[in-house]
């Protein structure tokens, strides 16, 4: 009975290893899941990016191990998690400071199809088949694979597309258009 109201507060607050190891590690897997998942078809990630997937799967970890009471303690899993942290916020930041770092952080979009015909090779690449680009063409109202003039995979995984009859107006029209709607 004793032990159901003994509390070991060490174990709880106490790491059971170095603080610059738990650093170090969890620098290592985030730096390693980051790249394995650049390298992945973009796809495969859907809407989220990167880093947002990389936080909520490394936060997930953290937490988990440090609730458990396995063998690590709160002060453990806040450390991991302020590692993901600091690196999800240092890569972006990096990515805003310096335009070269956003290109490796998030891929240019990727041209799929231009003036009605796909461009297989890049397709492939990111391992979408014909009948998956018409689904994506339908679900944006294009009937016909003809009435596209450009189709790009952006770098979240979304396809935004480009229509033959889509007119770009010019700024004037744009604000006889803004005038026009607030009388």
């Amino acid at each position: 009975m004793e032990k159901w109201f003994f509390i070991n507060w060490q174990a709880i607050f106490i790491p059971s290893i170095s603080i610059f190891e738990l650093i170090i590690r969890g620098s290592l897997v985030y730096l390693a899941l980051f790249s394995v998942l650049r390298v992945l078809p973009s796809r495969q990630l859907g809407t989220l990016g990167i880093t947002d997937l990389l936080v909520v799967v490394l936060f997930a970890e953290a937490a988990q191990n440090a609730m458990a009471s396995n063998y690590t303690s709160i002060t453990e899993g806040a450390i991991l998690v302020g590692t993901v942290i600091f690196w999800s916020y240092l890569l972006n930041w990096l990515g805003y400071k310096i335009p070269q770092f956003q290109r490796f952080l998030n891929q240019p979009p990727l041209l799929l199809v231009k003036n009605g015909r796909m461009i297989e090779r890049h397709l492939q690449r990111e391992l979408i088949t014909d009948d998956d680009l018409m689904s994506k063409l339908r679900q944006q109202g294009v009937e016909f694979l003809t009435d596209v003039k450009f189709a790009y995979m952006e770098a979240d995984g979304s396809i935004s597309i480009i229509t033959s009859d889509s007119k770009t107006s010019s700024v004037p029209e744009q604000k006889a258009v803004l005038k026009s709607d607030l009388h």
